[in-house]
């Protein structure tokens, strides 16, 4: 499982010029669903996700989790980051999950982050998605499980 995760200082998801999800301070996180991928890789990104050091301390290094602000945590599925873009000019999406796939999995990530976060909010799997966001930084980082 793949997560592109982005500090921001807002985001937000529109489908249809409707906004389904928005936080403020936080994090969006693109997740990407593998074909190999199971609970056990879902739960290990979500720890990833809540426990990494992306946010500033009192002087200045990222030495502080989503935990420990309590920033808002936005998931956004996204089919393409599992996308295989070694060769050619267009992109393979063999090591994708199947749709069924990583709709399950994606649900599943998003209840184990509504049960252990205070501020979840996200995309819909499917959708075709308007996503707005202020990068704080610019901080980006890609997280495997």
């Amino acid at each position: 499982m793949i997560g592109l995760l982005q500090r921001v200082d807002s985001a937000r998801v529109e489908i249809d010029g409707e906004s389904v999800g928005a936080i403020a301070r936080g994090l969006l996180v693109l997740v990407g669903v593998q074909r190999e991928d199971d609970e056990t890789k879902t739960e290990r990104l979500l720890e990833r996700l809540l426990g990494y050091r992306v946010f500033r301390d009192e002087t200045g290094r990222m030495n502080r989790s989503l935990r420990d602000t309590g920033g808002g945590l936005l998931l956004v599925p996204q089919f393409t980051l599992a996308a295989d873009t070694r060769q050619g000019m267009r992109a393979g999406f063999s090591s994708a999950a199947p749709p069924g796939l990583g709709e399950r999995l994606f649900g599943y990530l998003l209840a184990q982050a509504r049960n252990r976060h205070t501020t979840v909010a996200a995309g819909v799997f499917g959708a075709d998605m308007r996503v707005h966001l202020i990068n704080d930084g610019p901080v980006t980082f890609w997280l495997e499980s």
